[in-house]
Formats: structure tokens, sequence, C-alpha cells
């Protein structure tokens, strides 16, 4: 009887008492890749590609990221928009802030984040 609740009671064994997933077997499920282009959005939600922050100023001289002064807003192009977004469409340059903003890795080599249609700040023109 003790046997099969030790069994029960282990956090490391999934249904039907197989292991529970490796660690390389977990970063090969985060080095998926996803097409921007056919990640649709929820609701009022919106996809944004982040705009890059430069390392460098137009002189040359490195950076620091101190020296940023809006270091809690971004700026973005909206790549998809949900169902319910109204005001803003795809291909806009937006202005939002990064606290209510979801970043997600979508296997691509620019960084992307989910927001609502509600947090963003400004279009930019």
């Amino acid at each position: 009887m003790a046997p099969s609740l030790l069994a029960a009671a282990s956090p490391f064994l999934l249904h039907g008492g197989a292991a529970a997933p490796t660690r390389r077997a977990a970063l090969r499920v985060a080095a998926l890749k996803y097409d921007p282009a056919k990640v649709a959005p929820q609701s009022d939600r919106v996809l944004v590609r982040l705009q890059q922050i430069p390392e460098k100023s137009v002189g040359g001289v490195l950076l620091p990221k101190s020296a940023v002064k809006f270091e809690r807003y971004l700026m973005g192009e909206i790549l998809s928009v949900g169902a319910d977004v109204s005001e803003v469409e795809a291909g806009k340059k937006v202005l939002f802030s990064d606290i209510n903003a979801y970043e997600v890795d979508l296997g691509t080599d620019e960084k992307h984040c989910f927001c609502r249609e509600s947090d963003l700040l400004a279009v930019v023109e």
C-alpha cells in the first residue's frame, strides 16, 4: 500500500507513471518559430513589433540604457489587430507603455508584444 501512495504523491511523475519532460525537451519547445503574420490577437488586443532602441547615437557614441529618456514607453508597428479593435489598423506606428504590454517570443530576431487597444498612448505619423 505504501509504494502506491508514494508514487501518486511524487510531483515528478505524470499520468501513467511516465517521467516528467527533461530540461532539454523544454528547451526544444521554446525554440519553435511562429510567423508573426499568422498570429491573430483576440478581442481588443493588438500584436506590435517593437522598434529597436538605438545602441549608438548619430555621432557613434555608445548609449547606456540609463541614457534612454523614456525607457518606460515603447514604440512599435502594429502587425495585426483583434476583432474588437476599431481605432487603429495594421501598419500604424504606435507609442504605448510597457506596464500593460505582454512581451512574447515568436522565435524570430525581432521582439513582439501584445497589448490592449486602450493601452495605446498615441499613433505616430
